[in-house]
């Protein structure tokens, strides 16, 4: 149906209601007259009555009803009750004080009326609109965030408040829902909205425009075919901008966990792994050597042997990193709390390393050999040793590898540093993360992504930190920072 039928319909409905409470009026006025003419009241009881009937017109129907009441009220007790009786003598004063004094009764009576009707139809439209806004606030808590909200939300908005239409535009997805009814050239009116970042009622008729904001940020746009007064349309606005902002930080909670679940599972894994892989390669070695023992071996047969003792030591380390790295995770870990010297502590991580440095030259700078840590000797060994197996992986071939420590006031800073491919920016934290390998160096060297992450649990132990700088030109430095007393810095 067209608007202009509508409005038509509308008109002609109000015209047959003003008929039909003038009619109603005038017989109440007819009533009165007749009563009091059989009767033989006088003029004042009458012309009291008369002005109750005009007053309960002009508050129940209106002015224009009341005044119409007046002017016949006026007329029919000049003629039945004011001398001479049963004739017009509209001249007379009393007629025009009667007249005068019923108008301004009915304008009166009108206008406190209307203005008590508007209050109390505002009142209640705000009452209502505080009804609905509160179940909705409570329907949107209830939404299923598994799901897209977007059209279980335009769903409630139409269900609750009963408007003709809902389009729910959401930008992180690109999706525009819909509810209610919509003609086809007005299905992107919420992404129109969107795009062009302009709120405001629409040219359409009974359209509403709202953008969906989260502080400075647009998240979409919502488009509400109906009546509603524009502070609705702003709070239905906040809600569905709320509802949005919680369903994207529920999928990322939920993309975070799952993340956190596979890490855990694969960690259990590993670990499960190393403890069923040490009896086995305990066999291998001891058969191993063995062999080297009893002799009698060709050249071949030595070659054989030597490389399966270098790949069952490899495996070993790689069975030692992850159990000490399950031991970092573990709850009730007991750290040593040994004092330890630096210069023995690179030592001894050189020395673990010392079969596998591919020919690098490695110097050490210790200035003051007194510096000592306290802590886990076995623990902040194998990191030492594993920032020097990372170095010798990713080094340039014949580049020295350059191992150096000294003290602050309150801290001991190791690090090692090599000349090898730059770290990007965007990796030099997530390298530390357990299982992550950088996507412009994996290719270089084979590796789990275990070891940089068992060397930052060990400084997080130790209270202490790990951070990496790399330049294409000064190379790349790891360090390692440690309390002198233990304690965390402030």
């Amino acid at each position: 149906m067209k608007i202009s039928d509508i409005l038509g319909e509308q008109v002609q409905r109000g015209r047959y209601q003003f008929l039909v409470e003038s009619l109603a009026g005038s017989w109440v006025v007819a009533l009165i007259v007749f009563s009091g003419y059989v009767l033989h009241f006088g003029s004042a009881p009458v012309g009291f009555l008369l002005l109750l009937d005009v007053v309960s017109v002009a508050i129940l129907c209106g002015f224009w009803q009341a005044t119409i009441v007046s002017v016949l009220a006026c007329a029919c007790l000049d003629y039945f009750f004011y001398a001479p009786i049963l004739r017009f003598t509209i001249g007379d004063p009393q007629d025009w004080v009667a007249l005068g004094a019923f108008e301004i009764s009915a304008l009166v009576v009108s206008r406190v009326s209307s203005r008590e009707q508007r209050s109390t139809r505002e009142a209640t439209l705000q009452r209502t609109a505080m009804e609905q806004l509160y179940e909705l606030s409570r329907s949107t808590l209830l939404i299923n965030l598994h799901q897209p909200p977007g059209p279980q939300l335009a769903q409630l908005i139409v269900r609750i408040f009963a408007v003709e239409g809902v389009a729910l535009f959401d930008a992180s997805t690109g999706q525009c829902d819909r509810a209610g009814m919509w003609a086809e050239d007005e299905m992107d009116l919420a992404k129109e909205c969107f795009l062009l970042h302009k709120d405001g009622d629409n040219s359409i008729p009974r359209t509403i425009r709202r953008q969906l904001r989260i502080g400075t940020d647009t998240i979409g746009a919502l488009v509400i075919r109906g009546d509603l007064s524009p502070l609705v349309a702003n709070a239905l606005a906040s809600l569905a901008a709320i509802t949005l902002d919680r369903s994207v930080s529920f999928e990322k909670e939920n993309r975070i966990e799952a993340a956190h679940q596979a890490e855990r599972l694969r960690a259990a894994v590993l670990d499960s792994l190393a403890h069923a892989v040490k009896t086995p390669l305990t066999a291998i070695q001891t058969a191993n050597a063995g062999l080297c023992e009893v002799g009698k071996l060709n050249s071949p047969q030595k070659e054989l042997v030597s490389l399966i003792e270098e790949e069952s030591d490899q495996l070993g380390q790689l069975c030692t990193r992850l159990l000490q790295t399950a031991k970092l995770e573990a709850e009730d870990l007991n750290l040593g709390q040994d004092e330890i010297a630096v210069a023995d502590l690179v030592s001894k991580a050189l020395q673990k390393q010392s079969g596998q440095m591919g020919g690098h030259a490695v110097e050490v700078v210790v200035p003051d050999p007194d510096i000592t840590v306290r802590g886990d000797c076995d623990l902040l060994s194998m990191a030492l040793a594993q920032f020097l197996d990372n170095a010798v992986k990713y080094s340039f071939r014949g580049t020295a590898i350059k191992v150096a420590a000294r003290a602050s006031h309150s801290e001991v800073l190791i690090s090692v540093h090599n000349y090898g491919p730059a770290i990007p920016i965007s990796d030099r934290e997530r390298i530390f993360q357990r299982f992550y390998r950088s996507e412009g160096s994996k290719h270089l060297a084979s590796g789990t992504g275990i070891g940089l992450s068992a060397v930052k649990m060990t400084a997080d132990a130790h209270r202490g930190h790990v951070w990496v700088i790399s330049d294409a030109d000064e190379g790349t430095t790891f360090f390692l920072s440690l309390p002198q007393d233990g304690r965390r810095r402030t």
